[in-house]
């Protein structure tokens, strides 16, 4: 079977400026969002317990 997916890179050039590709600024909004959520729980505790 042959695969119809083209390599997606992790930039895109368009009329010489670069931009990050959806699925690379998902992933990174993504990694930002759960480090926002430890942040917001370690905050959390140490106001419960300090």
């Amino acid at each position: 079977m042959e695969s119809n997916e083209k390599k997606e890179s992790l930039f895109v050039f368009e009329n010489g400026t670069t931009y990050f590709s959806k699925r690379t600024e998902r992933r990174i909004l993504f990694i930002m969002t759960l480090i926002m959520l430890g942040w917001g729980m370690v905050e959390g505790l140490n106001r419960f317990l300090g």
